[in-house]
């Protein structure tokens, strides 16, 4: 009886500890887009259900945060900084991050698009939407992290890739340099990950299916904005990589 009531207190005391560290530990929130969001079941199955190898960046970042980190990926595809406010996305965010937290934040392929619902000026209301996200983040308590679009895979005919973002690239830099925030530039370290590949071999990082793959593709894909399963796991890479070389406080939540 006296051992068994010392192994019960033993795994109480696990639980009370593991319950511990998990109501403390920060959740890291993303807002963002396609490049960046969870690709659901039911999206999949548009395209030939969970084969088809469509992901997100931060779908992946699981692989290298420690465990029992929660993540809330909240960015959604399709969206621009202006449209993921208007929608009420941003609300449903706030509504969960506590003090502590952390909110990753990586806006501007969508902002490019001329429908007035998403579009922005890169130095005027996109620049604002990025410093409005930074700063009711901080007004919440949680730690804002802003990142540069990740590039897109388009080369010239010298084979050197070229930058289809430009001030939406810079805006973001300036903030983060504004506001003191950091900044994960992962535009610039995609853009040398793809550049290295070169032409051909960057094509397994972004959504290149052959014909006759899935039924619903008899043509198959070329996709040079999206990341496959690979190239989103590399892009999580980077992140986490950058992070921690640059010392992060989230580096603590790291692997």
């Amino acid at each position: 009886m006296k051992k068994t009531g010392i192994k019960y207190a033993f795994i109480v005391l696990i639980a009370l500890f593991a319950f511990k560290w998990y109501k403390e530990t920060p959740v890291i929130h993303s807002i963002g887009d396609s490049t960046m969001c969870n690709f659901e079941e039911s999206y999949l199955n548009k395209f030939g259900g969970e084969g088809y190898p469509i992901r997100g960046w931060m779908q992946m970042m699981p692989e290298f945060v420690k465990p029992g980190v929660r993540i809330n990926n909240a960015a959604r595809s399709g969206r621009s900084s202006k449209s993921f406010r208007g929608e009420g996305f941003w609300d449903k965010v706030k509504a969960q991050i506590k003090p502590g937290d952390y909110v990753f934040i990586m806006f501007g392929g969508n902002d490019q698009k001329p429908d007035t619902l998403r579009h922005t000026d890169p130095w005027t209301t996109y620049k604002q939407n990025l410093i409005n996200y930074v700063n009711e983040s901080k007004k919440l308590g949680a730690n804002p992290v802003l990142f540069t679009s990740i590039v897109r895979r388009k080369f010239d005919k010298n084979g050197k890739l070229v930058d289809t973002y430009g001030d939406y690239i810079l805006a973001v830099r300036a903030v983060a340099k504004e506001l003191n925030v950091p900044l994960v530039d992962l535009n610039k370290l995609s853009a040398e990950l793809v550049q290295n590949y070169g032409i051909e071999k960057s094509k397994e990082l972004f959504l290149h299916i052959e014909p006759g793959r899935f039924s619903k593709l008899p043509e198959g894909k070329k996709d040079d904005s999206h990341l496959c399963v690979e190239g989103a796991r590399k892009i999580a890479e980077l992140a986490a990589k950058s992070m921690k070389e640059q010392k992060l406080a989230v580096t603590e939540y790291l692997k």
